[in-house]
């Protein structure tokens, strides 16, 4: 980690179809009271933006800006924190220039640090496999302490942020692509995109 650099946000002004694969390998950092939590980005869906042809239906963005969606709408590299079911929490990094919503969905991480300390996030004993703590976008919210009240909003490119993102060189052998899952709508968008073979990566076990 001491060779981790911060990435710079007109990396993130590109497209979410272009961010998602190029975000995998490098390094989501929380900074907490209790310590320095890291996971390597494994699986991640990009999300379009309503300025898209076609536009994505299946983006928390296709109507509008809203109270609740405006941190899409830039600028890029910012965090994007919303609640399902009423108790669990998923993040996403806004990306494009402003204006223009885009995002890409983090779907699982692999820990780097702190993974003890995740375990205890999650209710789970310190032996707990690295699947258990960080595989799926709420499970890895919980592992690194994510929540919206305290995060959303918060520029993953700032050095004052708790949140960060990083690179340290770390690139993916191959990577497979599907389309996303856990969506009703464009269910066929071929836009998840995770390292092939790891094991922290969500959903089926066999990708194509």
């Amino acid at each position: 980690m001491e060779e981790a650099a911060q990435v710079g946000r007109a990396f993130l002004e590109g497209r979410p179809e272009e961010i998602a694969p190029a975000l995998l390998g490098m390094v989501l950092v929380h900074r907490t009271g209790a310590g320095l939590l890291a996971g390597r980005i494994v699986e991640a869906e990009a999300y379009l933006g309503p300025h898209n042809t076609p536009p994505d239906p299946a983006a928390h963005s296709y109507r509008g800006p809203t109270p609740r969606n405006r941190v899409l709408f830039g600028p890029a590299g910012h965090a994007y924190v919303y609640t399902i079911y009423g108790r669990y929490f998923c993040m996403n990094i806004s990306c494009q220039p402003e204006g223009q919503a885009g995002c890409v969905l983090l779907r699982a991480l692999e820990p780097v640090a702190g993974a003890d300390q995740m375990a205890r996030n999650r209710g789970l004993e310190p032996s707990a496999a690295a699947r258990e703590l960080t595989s799926g976008p709420s499970r890895l919210c919980q592992a690194l302490g994510l929540t919206r009240e305290g995060h959303n909003g918060l520029d993953l490119l700032s050095a004052a942020s708790p949140l960060g993102l990083l690179e340290d060189g770390w690139k993916p052998d191959r990577i497979v692509v599907t389309p996303r899952i856990g969506i009703k709508d464009a269910v066929d968008w071929p836009l998840r995109f995770a390292v092939a073979g790891n094991g922290c990566v969500s959903g089926p076990k066999r990708l194509r």
